[in-house]
């Protein structure tokens, strides 16, 4: 397979902002696991993170995606989103050359939001922001775009583009166009690493 044909990419976020949840969806609709093999929290198998509903560890995951008639490899690697497992985000992001940043609509950007955002800068990586939770009835998406704006603004970051993604991992809404996104938006070219 072509090199550029492969997306090696995290998800980082705040803890329960929904990053198992929007891998769980990434999962689905790729066809890896399919709806009768599926559980919550699919790559979180170690015992503490199922009892407690935090990622630990990193959790490396392929999936295969087909886009106007070409077949990608998506690598996406599960990181913790618990500032306490830093070592483990550090790691995860090390091996990517993207990123989504999920947001909770309810909650706003956080301490580890921050965190996770400027170890991702710092290595270089392109960011997809994102803004979940979109159908929860707290949902404050506007103030969260806002919010998002300015702190990419302020770190100067690289965005991929300017749109901000508005999903709902839990139903589904918006991650198809997502998972495109980390394939098509400007992504071909950024995250093919030389070898």
């Amino acid at each position: 397979m072509d090199q550029n044909k492969i997306r090696n990419f995290a998800i980082i976020a705040h803890i329960d902002h929904g990053k198992s949840t929007l891998a769980d969806r990434l999962l689905q609709i790729t066809g890896t696991v399919s709806a009768r093999d599926s559980q919550e929290q699919i790559l979180d198998s170690h015992p503490v993170s199922r009892e407690r509903g935090i990622t630990i560890r990193l959790s490396p995951v392929t999936m295969h995606y087909t886009l106007t008639a070409n077949r990608y490899t998506l690598n996406l690697i599960d990181t913790p989103g618990h500032v306490d497992f830093s070592y483990e985000v550090e790691r995860s992001l090390a091996a990517c050359e993207g990123a989504i940043l999920l947001v909770d609509a309810t909650q706003g950007v956080q301490a580890q939001t921050l965190s996770h955002l400027a170890k991702a800068k710092k290595l270089g990586l392109k960011i997809i922001p994102v803004i979940n939770k979109i159908d929860s009835p707290n949902a404050k998406v506007e103030e969260t775009e806002e919010e998002l704006r300015e702190l990419m603004v302020e770190t100067r970051q690289c965005l991929v583009s300017t749109k901000i993604y508005h999903i709902s991992a839990k139903t589904g809404q918006g991650v198809k166009e997502l998972l495109e996104a980390v394939i098509a938006e400007g992504l071909a070219d950024e995250f093919s690493k030389e070898q």
